[in-house]
């Protein structure tokens, strides 16, 4: 009987034992999410919170080819969303690309590659393949035509754009191009810095830093995608 007795209080203090401790990790598991990271909200980053989509997803580029190819990762995503998930939708995707460094002058409209393309093309090392020279036009804005030779394979700003693709571009890039360029252009950096920013590509915005929208979208939880 003694024996039996015993057993059953060390039954009984077995059971206690594993409820305090599912209390105990219950209690340590809201701790961590009430005590947790959560991003400052910045007014200055509130534009991420705005853009409308389930699955967010954030494109860096920093080279001329990183542009074309976060173009056509862009296409690629929506394509590949609405085939594999039933239902779904471009309106599904949060898609944001980030255009900085050396991506940067592909965030700028046709008219100023026209102004200033001789100038930019030759900074970054982009030619037009099919002249060999620097292009006088955003061959990344709508000119399909050009297929394998670049690195976008077809998909243009113009194209990602109208299916929601939102640009984030590089202001500290800017401002560098824009001294780089006074020189050669015989003008002045701030008149070629006020030229570039008020001629973006449309559906895009100037953010402080490249480098830094891209640490604080992750922040706000965007997937981060590089591309080249």
């Amino acid at each position: 009987m003694e024996n039996g007795n015993r057993s059953r209080r060390a039954l009984i203090v077995g059971a206690g034992s594993v409820v305090a401790a599912a209390a105990l990790g219950a209690r340590s598991a809201e701790a961590q999410s009430t005590g947790g990271f959560r991003p400052a909200n910045h007014s200055e980053d509130g534009w991420m919170n705005q853009r409308p989509g389930k699955h967010r997803i954030f494109i860096d580029s920093a080279t001329p080819n990183g542009a074309g190819e976060a173009l056509l990762y862009s296409n690629n995503l929506y394509n590949a969303n609405k085939s594999a998930y039933a239902g779904a939708a471009d309106a599904d995707l949060a898609i944001v690309v980030c255009m900085r460094h050396f991506a940067t002058p592909f965030a700028f409209s046709d008219a100023m590659w026209a102004k200033y393309g001789k100038v930019m093309g030759g900074m970054v090392n982009f030619n037009d393949p099919k002249t060999k020279a620097a292009p006088a036009t955003n061959l990344y804005r709508n000119s399909p035509e050009y297929g394998l030779t670049l690195p976008n394979l077809g998909a243009t700003i113009d194209a990602v754009t109208k299916r929601g693709v939102y640009f984030a571009v590089c202001d500290t890039a800017t401002h560098f191009l824009a001294s780089q360029m006074a020189a050669p252009m015989k003008m002045t950096a701030d008149d070629i810095y006020k030229d570039l920013s008020t001629n973006l590509i449309p559906n895009s915005r100037l953010v402080a830093a490249g480098v830094m929208a891209v640490t604080r979208a992750q922040e706000h939880g965007y997937s981060l995608l590089y591309a080249g």
